[in-house]
């Protein structure tokens, strides 16, 4: 059973820190892309960063700069570092693993069955 497992979500002011983590099991850790997406309303989800098993890093634009995808393989585990951050970045972050270039910049969240997702983790960011 493939479980994600996250965690580092919080409350802070613009122009704070946060750092999430996702712990991995049940799967291929270093054959799967790791990524993180967040939630907007009407349960859209939105591809905030991801990485491969070889590297390649995507940001969605309005994070390039601030946030830092990096990833552990021996320990299974994705971070996401987020800095500067914005009221705008508010929302419920989930991790998900997908299969080796599989690419859904937006998605209905929890819908598509090539997509493991975690719990989420809450991030508020207050002005």
């Amino acid at each position: 059973e493939v479980q994600l497992v996250e965690s580092g979500g919080g409350s802070v002011e613009a122009g704070g820190s946060l750092r999430l983590s996702c712990t991995g099991s049940g799967f291929s850790f270093d054959n799967s892309d790791m990524g993180w997406y967040r939630q907007a309303p009407g349960n859209r989800c939105e591809l905030v960063s991801s990485i491969s098993g070889d590297g390649k890093i995507y940001y969605q634009p309005t994070v390039k700069g601030r946030f830092t995808i990096s990833q552990d393989i021996p320990e299974t585990t994705v971070y996401l570092q987020m800095n500067s951050l914005k009221p705008d970045d508010t929302g419920v972050y989930i991790c998900v693993a997908v299969p080796p270039g599989f690419v859904a910049v937006v998605a209905p969240c929890r819908r598509l069955r090539e997509v493991s997702w975690g719990q989420g983790t809450q991030v508020n960011v207050s002005s």
